[in-house]
């Protein structure tokens, strides 16, 4: 099991909020796949998947504020 955390981000910024998911649960993902698209204040930017597997749940939906440290979803390694 992969879990999906928001990293640190950097100059102070504390949160993101999701913007769009290229994957729903249930499908399958490759390592280095864009998987979300998150913004902040300063940017938008995409987080690639941590690894191989098939996603097997999604935490936030879109237009969800996420803070650093929370896990965005979990994927199960195939």
């Amino acid at each position: 099991m992969i879990k999906v955390v928001l990293p640190e981000l950097g100059e102070g910024i504390t949160k993101a909020t999701v913007s769009y998911w290229y994957f729903k649960d249930g499908e399958m993902v490759n390592e280095n796949d864009d998987l979300v698209e998150l913004t902040t204040d300063k940017s938008t930017f995409n987080l690639p998947s941590p690894g191989k597997g098939i996603i097997s749940e999604i935490m936030y939906s879109e237009g969800d504020t996420v803070n650093v440290g929370q896990i965005l979803a979990v994927i199960n390694e195939s």
